[in-house]
This record gives structure tokens, sequence and C-alpha cells, in this order.
């Protein structure tokens, strides 16, 4: 018992002080990418707390604990290399589709590369420092560190949907997708609208429903009558539906849409909806416009959605802001522990 108090003061300030920050971050600004992050660090020191309570075990509780993490780093590549293959059998061959079976290759690599070094390094017992041994650690550095990223994206996006958010709204922007031979619904879409169509149902002061989306190329009607089609079929009144259809990409649904909304009078309480993974990239640039809104993310088809977020999480960490960040934990976390170590060679 002894034991088990003496390692509850040691971790105890920081399971606290780490939850703490995570809820208090959570409920001043709750569709924040740090979140995701804050709630890794506080699930980190919840192992040790957990761990704390074995006592003397708790080294072999640390170990285990470990062991499962390092296998779920291992299931990211795994899992991506199953979605890649399962999507393109379903989709057909695009690059899009292709990004999930390379990024599972190439990261899976780095892993096994780190794996194998580990456990050269384990069996040699040797302290030599050495150049082969460097190229293994910088690339399973390399690609631990990125799966990690993706794991915090993932843990982002599962968090998104567990958000409370206000049942009434004024207005509700939905984002387009592309049509099906020109006119027909997908059902990413069509999920995107049934969302919008339970939100709508479920308020008592009946919001505004905005489809926002125009006429690609390909396309003989714009995503926003076609969304205004799929309303009136299941019984949102004509009254509640304002189209805007002039928009071809994601922010110029968000600036067409608020211009709109702001053109009316009255209160402007708005949601967007759309896909879940799509979520938090609509949210920055709906900051970058200074529109107020909350985020409400719809289902997709589970084969779809790895290949969906490693899209967006492409195109979020290149924006400058994360970028940055990106690039200074690289350095921090895998360029600095490799000069490091390279000077020792």
């Amino acid at each position: 018992m002894e034991r088990i108090l003496d390692n509850l003061s040691v971790v105890m300030p920081f399971f606290i002080i780490s939850w703490g920050i995570f809820t208090v971050s959570t409920l001043w600004k709750p569709q924040k990418f740090r979140n995701s992050i804050l709630l890794m660090i506080a699930l980190f020191f919840s192992v040790f707390f957990i761990a704390s309570l074995a006592g003397k075990y708790m080294g072999t509780v640390l170990l285990f604990a470990f062991l499962f993490s390092f296998l779920a780093l291992l299931l990211v590549p795994v899992m991506l290399i199953i979605n890649g293959i399962v999507t393109i059998k379903r989709e057909g061959k695009s690059l899009g589709h292709l990004l999930s079976l390379l990024l599972g290759l190439l990261i899976g690599a780095g892993e096994i590369a780190f794996g194998i070094g580990l456990a050269l390094e384990v069996q040699s017992f040797s302290h030599e420092y050495t150049l082969s041994k460097l190229i293994a650690a910088f690339i399973g550095s390399s690609a631990l560190y990125f799966s990690v990223l993706i794991l915090a994206f993932v843990l982002y996006m599962i968090f998104m949907q567990f958000v409370p958010h206000f049942r009434s709204f004024d207005y509700l922007i939905i984002h387009g997708a592309g049509l099906i031979d020109g006119d027909k619904m997908s059902k990413l879409l069509s999920n995107r609208i049934d969302k919008a169509i339970k939100v709508f149902n479920r308020s008592k002061h009946k919001p505004i429903i905005i489809p926002s989306g125009g006429q690609g190329g390909d396309e003989t009607v714009s995503e926003a009558e076609a969304m205004e089609k799929y309303l009136l079929e299941h019984g949102i009144p004509e009254e509640y539906i304002l189209l805007e259809d002039k928009s071809v990409n994601t922010m110029e649904n968000l600036q067409n849409s608020m211009d709109i909304i702001y053109s009316r009078e009255g209160r402007h309480r708005v949601a967007l909806v759309t896909s879940n993974y799509h979520v938090y990239r609509c949210l920055l640039y709906a900051k970058k416009i200074k529109l107020k809104c909350t985020g409400i993310g719809a289902p997709v088809a589970w084969y779809y959605w790895p290949s969906a977020v490693i899209r967006e999480f492409v195109a979020v960490f290149t924006t400058k802001k994360f970028l940055i960040w990106t690039i200074l934990g690289y350095i921090l976390f895998v360029l600095f522990p490799a000069y490091e170590y390279a000077r020792l060679i």
C-alpha cells in the first residue's frame, strides 16, 4: 500500500493537471484540434496513473501499455493498406483512392525498420553507434511521428462526433459533393442532407436550409438544385430552402452562404453540415472569413472514411499554420535526436 501511495504522489498531479487542461480547453473551444492532442496527453498520464495502482508491478503494467501502444501504431499502416485495397476494388483506381495504400506501405516500411533496429539493438546489447542504426532510427522515428499525427487527427474526427451542439439554429449550410451521372445523388451527399433533415426536425425553431454547391463541368444540374429536390422529396417545405448554386469549392460554399445569411435580418445562428471527416477543414475556412458557426458531421461509409481522412489530413497539415507546427515538431522529435545521434558516430 505504501508503494502505491508513493507512486500516486508522483503521478497524481500530472494526471489531474492534464485532464483539467483538456476539460477547460474542450469547454472553452470544443472544436479546436488541439483538444485531440490534449486528450492524448491526458490518456498518456492516465496509463501511468493506472500503472501506479499496481504497486510493485508498475513496471510490468507500463511494459504491457507500451507494447499495446506500439501495436496500435502498427495497426495504422495495416488498416491503411487494407482500406486502400478495398477502396480500389469498390471505387476503381485513382490517385485519391491510392493514397491510403501508398501511405500505408510507406508508414509500414518505416515502422518495420524501426522495430528491426530496436530488436537488433536489444539483442546485441551493444551501445556502439553506427550509420546503419542511425538510418533505421531516422526512418522509423519519421514513420512513428507521422503515425502519431494521423492517430491524433483520427481521434479528433471521432471526438467531434461527441461534441454537443445547440439544437436550435437559424441556418443550416449543407456542403455539396459531386453528383453521379450528372444529376444523381451520391451516398456521401445524401448522408449530409439526411443529417441536416434530422437537425431540422429536432429544432423547435425551424432553420433555413442552404444547399450549397454549383454545377460542375460533368453535371447537368447544380449540386444545390439536386439537394433541393431531395429535401422537398423528404418533406422539407420549400419556404425553408434557400439555394446557393454558384460555389465551386468549400471556401466559396461558406463565403457565398454567409453573404446570403447576412443579407437577411434577424438572428444568425449558423451550423454547417458536411461529412464528419470534412468538418475540421470547413471550420478552419469559416474562421478565416469570420463566419461563426457550429460544425455537424454526417456519417461516411467505413471503407471510404480512411482515404477521405488522409486527404483531409494532407489538406489541413499543408496549410501554413499546421505546416509550421508539423515541421517544428519533426525537427524537435526526429531531426534533432538524429543529429545528436550522428555526432556520436
